[in-house]
């Protein structure tokens, strides 16, 4: 169905209902019920299709935030005033915002140094020759001293190439994060945020990866580690193909298709999700980042899955012929 231009505002009502699907649809298992009783409901008319015009714009104003903005937010407005609340508020129908909201403007990722929102990415040259490159939905801030270059890394995932200190004095690069901190030994890695842990790849030379309640960990070129604010370790082989995404591409050898599509959802607003029905399929392959609908069209070209597509906000891959 087709969202036609927005004539007139919702009632509040429909905006409520709309805040209910969004909240629903992005954080709750959807399953063939659910989706077909939310097409069921866009397709009442047109004012409906408005309502959920408007409730897609605040979806994809939140998906745009680093991820652990918005869906907090998301997730603290589940009760019925407090959806209406942030979606006058996020829409400008002059009604004071929640508790949520004045968190979500104050948060500190929001007002990083650097940051990016979904599907984008963003290269920075710092003055020291360091290069930073920031993944989808990542925020930074910068601290550079006369005791160390720091890089506090807030959201997301950035990949760094240190550059040749320009100081007399050497001062060690360190990037920080919310588990400790990993200090450069001249090299290029990345570091990412995924949940309560600190995943590291290291590309060229080496890392010092020291949890903040735990000893440190050395992590060579061609290896992965990662440690939480208690543990480091995990130990792995990894090769150059896994900061591909800096150009775009995501390379994948024998995973879950559940996990793919995860990595896919990280480089796009909205929600997609993988149907449980196809999760444990096998991919390997070569697939786009920046293209996200071309990654998921070349999947079902490969595989036996539908990509469904209720609106470019709602996207599901399930069993071919569900």
């Amino acid at each position: 169905m087709s969202i036609h231009a927005m004539t007139s505002v919702p009632d509040d009502g429909l905006l409520e209902e709309a805040a209910d699907w969004v909240i629903r649809l992005r954080y709750e298992p959807a399953d063939a019920t659910t989706r077909r009783a939310f097409e069921r409901w866009l397709a009442q008319g047109e004012a409906h299709a408005q309502a959920w015009a408007r409730a897609e714009q605040v979806l994809g104003a939140f998906e745009g935030l680093p991820a652990p903005i918005g869906h907090s937010v998301l997730r603290a407005t589940r009760k019925r005033q407090g959806r209406r609340a942030v979606l006058r508020a996020a829409l400008g129908l002059g009604v004071m915002a929640p508790a949520g909201w004045i968190a979500w403007r104050e948060a500190p990722a929001w007002r990083a140094d650097l940051r990016t929102a979904a599907g984008e990415q963003l290269t920075r040259m710092l003055d020291d020759g360091t290069r930073l490159v920031l993944n989808s939905g990542s925020a930074v801030d910068l601290r550079y001293g006369t005791a160390e270059r720091r890089l506090v890394l807030m959201a997301g995932e950035v990949l760094v190439t240190t550059g040749q200190e320009t100081q007399h004095r050497y001062r060690p690069f360190v990037v920080q994060t919310p588990q400790g901190e990993v200090q450069a030994l001249g090299t290029r890695f990345s570091v990412r945020l995924v949940d309560d842990r600190t995943e590291v790849m290291v590309f060229e030379h080496a890392v010092l990866a020291q949890p903040a309640h735990a000893a440190p960990l050395r992590i060579d070129a061609g290896q992965r580690g990662g440690f939480t604010l208690g543990q480091a370790g995990g130990l792995a082989p990894v090769d150059d193909s896994a900061a591909l995404w800096e150009q775009g591409m995501l390379v994948v050898r024998d995973q879950r298709l559940a996990d793919v599509v995860a990595e896919l959802a990280r480089h796009r607003p909205g929600f997609l999700r993988c149907s449980p029905e196809v999760a444990d399929l096998r991919v390997s392959g070569a697939l786009s980042l920046r293209d996200t609908d071309a990654a998921l069209h070349a999947l079902a070209e490969r595989l036996p899955i539908a990509v469904q597509r209720v609106t470019r906000y709602w996207v599901s891959v399930g069993p071919a012929g569900a």
